[in-house]
């Protein structure tokens, strides 16, 4: 009999991964998937013929939390796994999910943690509080379009006294997460349109108008703090990455951990006491806000070395393996959706950060259907061919079948898979993720017979980019 069962509320490779982790951990699942997904291996993993155990249900919406929670009251499910996007940052959702007559656990923080953290505006404030670095700008609601025009005329003149060449201020929805809401203004003549447009997309969007005003800083890398705490008061980090090569969309394209590496570049600033004062700054919020389960903390770091806080991610994230890759306990890469599920479970975390150790590097390529030379725009039809080469320093997670042709749901974005590789050094992992991207197979056309395109080209020519300025 199981103690636990998990209705895992996402699709794709990270619906796959839940799945894995639940079996690691002797636990029960169900899936759900809309008609568009029903030939994702999510889904046919989960179709058992040869008994009556029905794994696998169909729903309209991934957003619908009504369809949702049906679901999991009907299979008796205990507890849900968001993933990430949909629900996964919702602390309404969470809320309801975990107070309602037939509770369940949230596979995540706490829902006042994430409410919390998941407001910018709310993040800032309390990191300027504890004396926290945070990008300069508004810490606090602007909804007004006169004080918003005059916060952004006061950062454009900051940035003329500072000799920026090419000073411009962001406009930031501060509800959103993951690179959306966000637009850049380079004159304060078009502050007042621009405001208008991103005011209305929050309020569409999140249900909330409310926007930061920040001063935007170009000549940046952007890193990440992998922490995983507990109910218990329990606090350690698994290191850093980078995720400075993104689409026009802010969307993350290549990581690598750890965040800096001489190899890469030369840096105007000591790497390794930059990355451990995030580590410091990101415990230091953590253990404030008293976080309890696996999250993101995302900075900026500045060419001269200056650390900014941009925001916290309260979910897993895409890219967790990569500061798995780099980290052992007990000799062995530890499993972050594992660990994810066992805390929200009510465990501890058993071991402390001198267990852990930190070995080498490890490089994520996110690979999708795109065309990466024109904004990134995403290419539908079906794949016929789908294999990646198998080493012992890589990894690849994925949802699209290897046995048969594949369609790419429209109504999705064409997210593939994520490979990960890793090594010794990074010079090691640069040249394996050449050596797999060059190995890997994708076949397949459009309605108007034209040949899949998939950004590899355009992985296999940044990976040079990485971890530099």
């Amino acid at each position: 009999m199981f103690r636990e069962r998990i209705l895992i509320a996402n699709r794709g490779e990270i619906a796959v991964r839940i799945m894995d982790a639940c079996k690691a951990l002797g636990l029960d699942y169900i899936v759900v998937y809309t008609p568009e997904d029903e030939n994702s291996e999510h889904v046919r993993r989960n179709i058992d013929t040869k008994s009556n155990r029905k794994r696998a249900w169909r729903i309209s919406n991934y957003s619908d939390p009504n369809d949702i929670l049906s679901v999991a009251d009907h299979t008796n499910c205990t507890a849900i796994h968001p993933g990430y996007g949909f629900f996964s940052e919702d602390f309404r959702f969470a809320r309801r999910a975990s107070i309602r007559n037939r509770p369940l656990k949230f596979v995540g923080p706490k829902w006042d943690v994430i409410k919390d953290l998941g407001d910018k505006i709310n993040t800032k404030k309390v990191a300027n509080r504890l004396g926290i670095p945070t990008i300069p700008g508004t810490d606090g609601p602007i909804y007004n379009e006169v004080e918003a025009e005059e916060t952004a005329s006061v950062l454009f003149d900051l940035q003329l006294d500072q000799n920026v060449v090419k000073p411009s201020v962001l406009i930031k929805a501060a509800a959103g997460g993951g690179g959306m809401g966000i637009e850049e203004v380079h004159e304060i003549e078009q502050f007042r349109r621009v405001y208008r447009a991103v005011k209305n997309y929050a309020k569409r969007q999140f249900g909330d108008e409310g926007v930061l005003i920040e001063q935007c800083l170009r000549d940046y890398n952007h890193l990440e703090v992998q922490l995983v705490c507990s109910r218990h008061g329990e606090r350690i980090h698994f290191g850093t990455r980078n995720c400075t090569i993104q689409s026009t969309g802010r969307q993350k394209r290549l990581e690598a951990a750890p965040g800096f590496d001489n190899y890469c570049f030369s840096y105007d600033f000591n790497s390794s006491q930059v990355l451990e004062k995030i580590v410091d700054y990101s415990l230091k919020l953590a253990a404030h806000v008293r976080y309890d389960n696996v999250g993101t903390w995302e900075w900026i770091v500045s060419r001269s070395g200056d650390p900014y806080l941009l925001e916290v991610n309260t979910r897993i994230q895409v890219e967790n393996d990569v500061s798995a890759r780099i980290s052992y306990l007990n000799g062995e890469h530890p499993n972050l959706i594992k660990e994810q599920i066992r805390l929200a479970l009510g465990d501890k975390i058993g071991y402390k950060q001198k267990d852990i150790t930190f070995k080498g590097a490890s490089i994520e390529f996110r690979i999708i259907a795109e065309d990466a030379y024109r904004g990134f725009s995403p290419w539908i039809g079906t794949i016929s061919e789908f294999q990646f080469p198998e080493h012992d320093w890589a990894a690849v997670y994925t949802h699209v079948p290897v046995d048969r042709s594949y369609v790419i749901p429209s109504e999705y974005d064409p997210n593939l898979a994520l490979a990960v590789v890793w090594g010794d050094s990074m010079q090691e992992a640069k040249t394996r993720g050449r050596r797999f991207l060059n190995e890997i197979v994708i076949t397949g056309q459009n309605a108007a017979n034209d040949p899949i395109l998939t950004n590899i080209p355009y992985l296999n020519q940044n990976i040079d980019r990485l971890l530099t300025f």
